[in-house]
């Protein structure tokens, strides 16, 4: 049976999800299809990766070749930080996205970044279309604690996931443990580092100790604290390692073996953005066509 987590308003959803980000959309949709048909029901877009269409074209050819029902996926995107602020604008620019994504709902709905001086405004507009039922859950992504701290204090919704750069080389202390205290569920991206950690000789070692690719051993680090894990594969036989985390764990002296390698380095970070209040970053971007 696939491993669920239960979010703090009841909804379950899958431990172990496909990512699609840095996808060519002409690809998305192929991959879509593939991670379905080797057991993969989490899938995670954002209107900013440009590939939302693909995702929805590729979740409608497995709903087909499955005989599986929408209800039997989970759908995650995100809110593009230039759609942020205006509770009216953000509502208009979801409803295109739901009709790229071909459903009438998701199952998550998250903020992207932390936009200064915008975002509990956008929160508004997610209360409002989560009470709509246009989406089942909502959440945010890399909010730290100042962020989460007046997320909260101005929300009438608790955010049920904070999604956060997480994997061997970066844990953001403060943030999980603020999460966990508050018992927002926590979501890794790029879990494996960006592939970087992959070739870690400490990583290696216990992954050979154990039978196992690297990238199992840290997804299975991750999934012992708690987190919701999206890795991407476009091979088939990578997305279905990276699903087959049963039949073994990591001991105490392992954890803390790969819990040593943190670096607490960001691989992209909002402060570079003008958007984050900073005058000195660059504008945002929708990834266009061909572009990875």
């Amino acid at each position: 049976m696939e491993k669920t987590v239960k979010l703090n308003n009841g909804v379950e959803m899958p431990q172990i999800g496909m990512g699609v980000w840095k996808t060519n959309p002409d690809d998305t949709a192929d991959l879509v299809r593939t991670a379905a048909a080797n057991g993969y029901t989490l899938f995670d877009t954002a209107k900013q990766y440009g590939n939302e269409s693909g995702v929805g074209q590729g979740l409608q050819e497995a709903i087909k070749e499955s005989g599986k029902k929408r209800d039997d996926f989970f759908l995650t995107t995100k809110i593009f930080n230039g759609d942020q602020g205006d509770y009216d604008k953000l509502r208009a620019a979801f409803n295109q996205q739901l009709q790229d994504l071909q459903t009438d709902y998701v199952d998550l709905l998250l903020l992207h970044w932390p936009v200064f001086g915008k975002y509990n405004e956008s929160w508004r507009a997610l209360e409002g279309i989560l009470k709509d039922g246009q989406a089942r859950a909502i959440g945010v992504c890399n909010f730290d604690v100042d962020h989460l701290t007046d997320l909260i204090d101005h929300a009438q919704v608790m955010p049920a996931i904070n999604q956060i750069e997480f994997n061997p080389f970066i844990h953001q202390p403060d943030t999980v443990a603020f999460c966990q205290g508050n018992k927002i569920q926590l979501e890794a991206w790029s879990p494996l580092g960006n592939g970087r950690a992959l070739a870690n000789s400490v990583i290696n070692r216990i992954a050979k100790e154990k039978g196992k690719s690297p990238a199992q051993v840290i997804l299975r680090w991750e999934l012992q604290q708690g987190f919701v894990v999206i890795p991407k594969s476009s091979h088939p036989d990578r997305m279905r390692a990276n699903r087959d985390l049963d039949g073994f764990s990591l001991t105490a002296d392992e954890m803390e073996a790969i819990a040593e390698l943190d670096e607490e380095k960001h691989s992209i970070w909002y402060d570079k953005y003008k958007w984050s209040g900073n005058p000195n970053g660059v504008d945002d971007y929708i990834a266009k066509p061909n572009e990875f």
